[in-house]
């Protein structure tokens, strides 16, 4: 049985054994509460990983893992974290190796991989619902727009900072960009657009017919159906994910309606939409099987 740690670094760190696609045995947290989602706002590169090694450290007491997998917000190429809006004391550190240098007393020989939390999570949809033979992307939504892919390739892959606007107002993006999906779908773009209204609001008020908020969610829902077609016309069809916080607040047809009018060429009919529910489980499984594939297992 293929076993590795999978762990998240995201609003807290979560770490689990993976045993065959699965999460085997407890989680271990940092924090434990749910309710804390700022933990890792300020802590110092070097405090995170101290706290990760701490998580995994339990793991390490039975079956010896083939891999450990991470997953973290930001642009991560060649095991480093060039770029993490959301945890920007990570901005150009050499992760994996930091990683792989403080586990060594512990796991050593245990070979270490780091991935963007998204791909992570589009690796874990994959494997959860037996589509390990096919191309799986997944859009991200809350606080940000994250956007995974499974079959992992190197890339940039910041998907949620696709231009999907001319209008140069449209400046919301936490990036500072604009035009940027992030910064008409993103949770904290829609609190800076709307300063008298919640995200939720939003949505309920044009339930009943405000026609700013009616123009505002089909704005928002024609951002991601831009978003989608471009990806569809760069990769192909396939199927698309949507999962995170505020994927409660997608209507699927409507979102189906806009992709049609953009992607026309028949070879592109073949894609699907699904709103799903994710959690760490999902994103734990995603970045234990792409270390495991990243050793050939």
């Amino acid at each position: 049985m293929a076993s590795a740690i999978g762990i998240l670094v995201a609003e807290r760190i979560a770490a689990a054994l993976v045993v065959d696609h699965q999460v085997s045995g407890k989680r271990q947290l940092f924090p434990e509460d749910e309710d804390i989602s700022d933990a890792l706002q300020g802590l110092p590169a070097e405090v995170i990983v101290e706290r990760i090694v701490e998580q995994v450290k339990p793991l390490l007491s039975g079956q010896k893992p083939e891999a450990i997998g991470v997953g973290f917000p930001g642009f991560v190429r060649n095991g480093v974290i060039e770029d993490s809006p959301n945890l920007v004391q990570l901005k150009g550190q050499a992760m994996q190796a930091l990683l792989t240098s403080a586990l060594a007393s512990s796991a050593a020989s245990v070979p270490v991989a780091i991935f963007n939390d998204a791909d992570v999570v589009a690796a874990g949809m994959a494997a959860t619902r037996g589509h390990l033979d096919r191309l799986i992307r997944v859009w991200t939504l809350g606080n940000g727009i994250g956007f995974g892919r499974y079959p992992f390739m190197d890339g940039v892959w910041e998907g949620g900072h696709t231009v999907v606007s001319l209008n140069p107002k449209e400046q919301f993006c936490g990036c500072g960009g604009k035009g940027h999906l992030e910064g008409i779908m993103g949770h904290r773009a829609m609190r800076l657009r709307f300063m008298d209204l919640e995200p939720e609001e939003v949505f309920d008020h044009a339930k009943k017919g405000e026609q700013r908020c009616v123009d505002f969610v089909k704005l928002w829902h024609r951002a991601l159906a831009a978003a989608t077609a471009t990806s569809i016309h760069l990769e192909g069809p396939g199927k698309f994910f949507i999962t995170g916080p505020n994927s409660r607040f997608i209507n699927v047809t409507l979102l189906g309606e806009y992709l049609h009018e953009m992607v026309k060429l028949s070879p592109l009919q073949g894609y699907a939409l699904e709103v799903v529910p994710g959690g760490e489980d999902i994103a734990l499984t995603g970045a234990a099987v792409n270390a495991l594939q990243s050793i050939g297992r």
